[in-house]
Parts: structure tokens; C-alpha cells; sequence
């Protein structure tokens, strides 16, 4: 599934054909995706500008002229490729052909500058949704939303608030979303490692400035945000069936220093640990069990 990065990068390559142009045409391949589209979901967009285009964790946002907020999310393999008839608003070269098979392009926006960007979804888990701009912070997607990542909320202050006390594994509430909006696996994990704390140690004991711990809330938090500043920098990583806008594929996969690194030696200077795989929650957690303690 797409990350931070992943959708940010996005966001970037489809702002500029997107953003002060008008929504000319919309075509619905099928009625929905992992849910239905909203009622008259055609008849809201189309003819509508798009004034702004953001991001709330994993979630694409448009503001629209019309005062809905058009929300995207990218589900699994979820993906967005733009064609242009004016070279001037490509969004960067073609370094990679997508391979999407044409029968997963559900929805085509045909925007007035001549801009086709098609949404392509095999498994059709991502969705679509319209909500009025004035009710966007309580609707049923973000109501629930912790801190974003990348914003000045997120200190080493906010981590001890948010994990004080709590027992569950720090990599457990590092992914819970109420807490803090936007992080997956991969970009856990390498933070993690950065900041030289185990996956498998309770979240509540970073909340304590005694010893060891001592500022690593606020190391934790400079490692979130520089891991995912990085990727969005190299355009994300590109594994399974993420792709950019643009149709180029992200390279931070590249840099990663535990992430599916099982039984290599630890990159850590002086350290001779080896990256080790544990499974938490059902999913796959990598980590160096000697200089993350």
C-alpha cells in the first residue's frame, strides 16, 4: 500500500494539471470502488475548478469551486498517470511505463487545459469520496486523525504525550492512526532504526527523559520527519505497484537501512548486529537487535 511519501509524491505530480483548472469531464468506468461513489458524484465534479490540492496522511485532498473537498485514497495498488496534449504540462519524464491494463482505469478526469489524468485500480481498493470543505476535519475519513508527521505539531513533546503510559509496542503506536496520521511499515521501521529503538519496547518508557531514554522522544520525532522528508525527496519507494504521477518509479527503496534487510549486517558503524525479521500485529517488523534497544 502507498505511504506518506507515495502520496505526496503524487500529490506533487498531479498538482500542477490539476490545480486552477476546471474539471471539464469525469468518466466512472463502474458505479463504485471499494465503496460506491457518492450520489451525482459526476454531476458535483464536472464543470467545478480545482482551487487547491493537499494531502492528510494517506489521503489526497481537492478543493473544488463548488465548496466540496474531493477525497482520494490510493487503497493498494491504486494509481494515478497523466497524459498531455502540451509537453509544457508534463510533470516529468516517462522513465518508466506504468503496464496498466486499461480494463482498472475506473475514472478519467478530463481537465480544461487538456490534461487526461486516469485512476487505474485492480484491486479496487482505494476510493473516492465528496464531503463540504466545512465539515472536511469531522467527516467519517479524518474525525478520528491523529498529528500529521511532517507538521510542526509533532516534537519529541507530543511523543511523550501521546505514548505516555502505554503498553503496547512502540512500532504499535507508531502505525495506530489516532495517534499519528500517515506512518506505515517501511517508514516505521526506518525511523526506528535511526533513532536506535526497538520495535518490541513499550511505547510509554520513551515518555521518560531518565537514562537511556533521555531525549529520545525528540530524537524519534526528528527521525519521522527526515525519513519521510528523504523519501518524498527520492519519490517514494517503489515496491509492488507504486508508481509516480508521472509514471517514473521512486528510488528510496534504495536506502533503506533495515527494511527487508533480513540477515544482513547491521549498517550501523561499530555495530555487528544483524537486521532480524520478527512478524508483529501479522505483519513484518525489521530491526537491528543490537543497537536498537
Amino acid at each position: 500500500m502507498p505511504e506518506l511519501p507515495e502520496v505526496e509524491t503524487v500529490r506533487r505530480g498531479l498538482e500542477p494539471v490539476m490545480v486552477g483548472h476546471r474539471i471539464q469531464s469525469v468518466h466512472l468506468g463502474r458505479s463504485d470502488l471499494r465503496f460506491p461513489f457518492p450520489a451525482h458524484f459526476k454531476d458535483r465534479i464536472e464543470g467545478k475548478t480545482v482551487s487547491a490540492l493537499g494531502r492528510r496522511a494517506k489521503y489526497l485532498v481537492a478543493d473544488l469551486s463548488s465548496g466540496d473537498v474531493l477525497i482520494m485514497h490510493l487503497g493498494m495498488s491504486g494509481r494515478f498517470t497523466i497524459s498531455v496534449a502540451d509537453e509544457a504540462l508534463k510533470p516529468g519524464d516517462f522513465h518508466h511505463a506504468p503496464g496498466t491494463n486499461a480494463t482498472h482505469d475506473h475514472v478519467i478526469f478530463t481537465m480544461s487545459n487538456g490534461a487526461r489524468i486516469t485512476y487505474n485500480d485492480p484491486r479496487r481498493f482505494g476510493f473516492m469520496d465528496l464531503v463540504p470543505r466545512s465539515e472536511l476535519e469531522n467527516c467519517r475519513h479524518f474525525k478520528t486523525m491523529g498529528l500529521e508527521p511532517l507538521g510542526n505539531a509533532l516534537d519529541g513533546e507530543a511523543i511523550k504525550v501521546l505514548f505516555f503510559g502505554k503498553k503496547t509496542p512502540l512500532k504499535a503506536a507508531l502505525l495506530d492512526q489516532s495517534l499519528i496520521a500517515g506512518l506505515g511499515n517501511i517508514y516505521v521501521a526506518e525511523a526506528l532504526y535511526r533513532a536506535g529503538l526497538s520495535p518490541k519496547r513499550a511505547a510509554g518508557t520513551i515518555s521518560s527523559d531518565r537514562g537511556k531514554m533521555k531525549g529520545k522522544a525528540s530524537l524519534l520525532a526528528t527521525a519521522i520527519r527526515d525519513v519521510l522528508n528523504e523519501a518524498v525527496a527520492a519519490g517514494g519507494s517503489s515496491l509492488r505497484d507504486f508508481a509516480q504521477a508521472d509514471g517514473s518509479l521512486g528510488y528510496f527503496q534504495h536506502r533503506f537501512k533495515v527494511y527487508d534487510r533480513e540477515g544482513e549486517p547491521c549498517p550501523t558503524q561499530g555495530c555487528k548486529g544483524t537486521i532480524k525479521r520478527i512478524t508483529q500485529s501479522g505483519r513484518s517488523t525489521f530491526y537491528c537487535p543490537v543497537c536498537q534497544i
